[in-house]
């Protein structure tokens, strides 16, 4: 009876230890806004401009190996045009900062917080977010890929969604070879 309940006692105590596994907690990477880089890509009737804007700070979160979070701020007074020199550069860099676009003196920051993360494939995911402009919060869809300790992607936003309406065809009459279309693209690559 006695060597009946010690093999009792001994099950419980081993076999609770064995199946009352902890749950592996999430691990949040800050990303090193140094090493990464946000580049954009606005498109007109009669061209393009490209440029970059500064990641103030960021992380993801992870579960494991597999991303679950994001939350991540720009610099919206470091917007500039790469394709440009000059006065030219100047005028379009100026004029991005304005009211008519990002209105940077009064929103010196943006956001995007991820709400959303699903596995798409081996290190790759489709991610919901919050992304934060000018004041005004929309849900976006976009791709995210993660190697090793670094992460790319790649969203098209709707200017228009964000009070940024300056030169839209589908907000003025008769723009002609002046108007710049609606969305524009952001590339997003991460080191954390």
């Amino acid at each position: 009876m006695k060597k009946g309940v010690t093999s009792l006692v001994f099950a419980l105590v081993f076999g609770f230890t064995a199946t009352a596994t902890e749950p592996i907690a999430e691990e949040t990477k800050a990303v090193k806004a140094d090493a990464s880089k946000v580049t954009w890509k606005a498109y007109k009737v009669t061209g393009s401009h490209y440029g970059s804007i500064a990641l103030k700070e960021g992380n993801l979160v992870f579960d494991g190996d597999k991303l679950t979070g994001g939350n991540f701020v720009v610099d919206m007074g470091t917007i500039s045009t790469e394709d440009l020199e000059g006065e030219s550069k100047g005028k379009l860099d100026g004029h991005l900062n304005s009211p008519d676009f990002f209105d940077t003196a009064n929103h010196g920051t943006s956001t995007l917080k991820f709400t959303e993360v699903v596995a798409s494939g081996k290190n790759a995911y489709k991610v919901t977010g919050d992304l934060t402009i000018k004041g005004i919060t929309k849900s976006v869809n976009f791709d995210v890929s993660i190697y090793g300790s670094k992460a790319t992607a790649n969203l098209k936003v709707d200017r228009t969604a964000f009070d940024i309406k300056y030169g839209s065809g589908s907000f003025f009459d008769n723009l002609g070879d002046k108007a710049i279309y609606d969305e524009f693209d952001l590339v997003v690559d991460l080191e954390f």
